[in-house]
């Protein structure tokens, strides 16, 4: 271990502790110990520095879930730089944006996301450096020769670098979310591990991180989980079998999870799922969206009750957290409020009693939209509480429940109807693999509830099974939120941590409606 290592070792002390320690396992086979953890990344922040990068500048990282992505990452961490993580899945015009919108001066790249090819000088102006890894390409500098002939990184800088996040944009254009950049601490102190401390992680733990490093969630806490010292076992992509197989393997002990990915290996067949030892998990944490409640309870029945559950945003607009047997306690809720207090209000801002339902608004929060003056200025009350537009009531004991998104709210004959609800009774049913539920125009009352289902068998699509899911919703909720309609699809639009894209789904039913009319 080089003596030069000083800043990565403080971020990364199992670096010096235990060097030939994997800390990153990927279902590729390619496997990242500690010792090298530190020194590429050392070499990489060594690099960036002597290119001209200075604290507080912005690299854009554009790749495939692999360990160079966390090598990347923690580069920016040891340099003091912003990273802004590109969603692998964009296309040319989409990825422009965030380059240009974040001002990146640097943009580190692997060859699995050919989109990288199209970020021309005319396109991402100001984009000067470009480091390519696992492949060649005019312009781009190849990654692996720049780390070899790098010098490690000279701590030069009080302060830690941060992720510099793009929502998913599933209600609209992506929006930069910056925060102030803070001093490097070490672990011990480190808020950046509270997170994975929550769910029990520690340096013996195995972590495993199914979702793509792009999204602020599986980076932040896989990150955090680095900084413990447990080994990460990272896939390349979710798979429920092959989610289930690498925790048998791996004898997984911890790991985040969205809803989507419960109800995907719940959704095995029986015989199949219970095949897999998942027993030496001992806590795992799933958030994103709200997880239907017999989802959660056939979870914990499926894995024990190590299912623990937090809500946030990428703003970090709020932060809640709740343990198995708190939820057992208060089914359907996120928690309780770990940073502050947290305010429900009406449309016109005025704070509503307990158990009424209403805007989350949260104190003790520090962030910015890039460029958006005017999103600040929507997002923050005159008390200065910041909200993303979350919908929910709390209990007397301070419990937050969790309604939707006021973006998804469907207005129908003057009524408000909150789809996160019937979509939480269709996907319990046992024909149902995936569902959607969202306003369509319509002449009378303006807006009506519309179901869109992927059977778990495509062959039952069909007036048959969409009577039995109305009739299912109707013994369940409120005959008003249940959908007017069920329409079927062979797949819904979502991201790859399975949050859906509302919108891109509304626009394609509008258009096929306008088509047929």
């Amino acid at each position: 271990m080089s003596a030069d290592l000083g800043a990565a070792v403080r971020a990364l002390p199992h670096a010096a502790t235990h060097p030939d320690r994997p800390a990153v396992v990927c279902d590729s086979g390619e496997t990242l110990t500690y010792g090298a953890l530190a020194d590429r990344a050392s070499r990489l922040a060594g690099e960036l520095r002597r290119r001209g990068l200075r604290v507080g500048d912005v690299v854009a990282i554009l790749a495939d879930n692999s360990p160079a992505y966390l090598e990347m990452a923690w580069a920016c961490r040891l340099a003091g730089l912003y990273y802004a993580t590109v969603n692998r899945s964009l296309g040319t015009e989409e990825a422009s944006y965030i380059l240009n919108d974040s001002g990146a001066r640097a943009l580190l790249a692997t060859a699995g996301r050919p989109v990288h090819t199209a970020l021309t000088a005319d396109r991402v102006p100001g984009v000067e450096h470009r480091l390519l890894r696992g492949g060649s390409h005019p312009g781009w500098d190849d990654y692996e020769a720049a780390i070899a002939a790098a010098p490690y990184f000279a701590s030069d800088t009080e302060y830690e670098g941060d992720l510099l996040q793009y929502s998913s944009g599933t209600t609209g254009r992506p929006k930069g979310i910056r925060r102030p950049l803070r001093t490097a601490t070490g672990p011990a102190e480190d808020s950046f591990t509270l997170l994975v401390r929550l769910i029990g992680v520690d340096q013996d733990s195995v972590y495993l991180c199914p979702a793509p490093l792009h999204h602020s969630a599986p980076l932040i806490w896989t990150m955090a989980a680095l900084r413990i010292g447990a080994t990460v076992v990272l896939m390349s992509r979710f798979d429920p079998h092959d989610a289930l197989r690498l925790i048998e393997e791996h004898r997984v002990t911890h790991g985040q999870f969205v809803p989507t990915m419960f109800t995907r290996m719940l959704k095995l067949p029986e015989d199949e799922r219970l095949g897999y030892d998942v027993s030496t998990l001992r806590g795992v944490v799933h958030a994103a969206a709200p997880c239907p409640v017999e989802v959660k309870h056939a979870m914990m029945r499926w894995w024990g009750p190590i299912v623990h559950e937090y809500w946030s945003s990428s703003e970090g607009a709020g932060f809640t957290f709740i343990g198995p047997d708190e939820w057992l306690a208060h089914p359907g809720s996120v928690g309780r409020s770990l940073l502050g207090p947290l305010h429900i209000c009406d449309d016109g801002g005025k704070e509503l009693p307990v158990g009424e339902t209403g805007v989350i608004w949260a104190e003790n929060v520090d962030f910015v939209y890039l460029n958006d003056p005017q999103k600040d200025a929507e997002t923050t009350s005159p008390q200065g509480w910041r909200s993303v537009g979350d919908i929910g009531r709390l209990d007397e004991e301070g419990y937050l429940y969790l309604t939707d998104r006021a973006s998804f709210m469907i207005i129908s004959g003057g009524v408000n109807i909150y789809p996160q609800e019937a979509e939480n009774a269709l996907i319990e049913h046992p024909k149902v693999y995936d569902a959607a539920v969202l306003g369509l125009p319509d002449a009378d009352l303006g807006e009506v509830a519309v179901a869109v289902v992927r059977p778990v068998d495509p062959a039952e699509a069909g007036p048959g099974l969409a009577a039995e899911l109305t009739d299912w919703c109707a013994a369940r909720l409120a005959r008003y939120k249940c959908p007017r309609r069920v329409l079927f699809a062979d797949e819904l639009p979502r991201s790859e941590t399975g949050k859906l894209f509302k919108r891109q789904l509304r626009d394609r039913l509008v258009r096929e409606a306008a088509q047929e009319g």
